[in-house]
């Protein structure tokens, strides 16, 4: 297929060769040279990439046709010394399963395979850092147990004990630092559900929750 002509630029022509300089000169002949020497190679082909390209890391993987797991979480039981952790602690579990354990959360009047229920077991503030007078630096420590099961079975297939940390400085404004305190214990909550989440998303998507599951089934009478 024969390629049109290459074309001079646009107002190369127009230009008063008075007003052309050595420098412009060589310019516009070097770009025409360019021109010419592009447009034969360019003209007449055309490339096309068809089908799915290439996949980093191998082929994706399928999505699982298998829903995910119905799960309800009771109300943990505080049987520590620290007063009303129980609902804050069972939201924020609530919310990183519901995020990130790979179950579905439902609420207690909806129907669920699984059902987990829990303990706050201990709250504890050790001291960090400190002189003969003075506190600086505290934390706190907060330990859950949780367990889950199957809600038509009762069978008991996951137990797990989490445990979270987190530190606060002390001032001199006792007032203060209770807010500091429970700030603190906030985050130690926010840290073990997270925790939680990820342990029981590991175990579902290994499969251990179902291998239980069946090793409860086959030692029943």
């Amino acid at each position: 297929m024969n390629c049109p002509p290459a074309q001079s630029p646009a107002g190369a022509s127009r230009r008063s060769p008075a007003r052309v300089s050595v420098a412009d000169s060589l310019v516009l002949r070097t770009g025409l040279a360019l021109s010419m020497a592009v447009l034969p190679v360019a003209c007449g082909y055309q490339f096309r990439v068809e089908g799915p390209g290439p996949t980093i890391g191998g082929s994706p993987v399928a999505a699982s046709s298998v829903p995910p797991p119905r799960l309800v979480i009771r109300t943990l039981e505080n049987k520590s010394f620290e007063p009303n952790l129980e609902s804050r602690f069972t939201n924020y579990i609530r919310h990183e399963f519901a995020s990130g354990s790979g179950a579905q959360v439902v609420s207690d009047s909806e129907a669920a395979d699984l059902m987990m229920t829990g303990q706050i077991l201990s709250v504890i503030v050790p001291t960090l850092s400190f002189d003969q007078t003075t506190t600086f630096e505290s934390r706190t420590e907060v330990v859950v147990a949780v367990k889950v099961e199957e809600t038509r079975t009762k069978r008991v297939l996951w137990v797990q004990v989490a445990k979270g940390a987190s530190e606060f400085f002390i001032t001199t404004d006792l007032q203060f630092n209770r807010v500091l305190q429970n700030r603190a214990l906030e985050q130690a909550g926010q840290f073990l559900a997270e925790d939680l989440a990820s342990r029981f998303l590991l175990q579902l998507e290994s499969g251990q929750l179902t291998k239980a599951a069946s090793k409860l089934e086959s030692k029943a009478p």
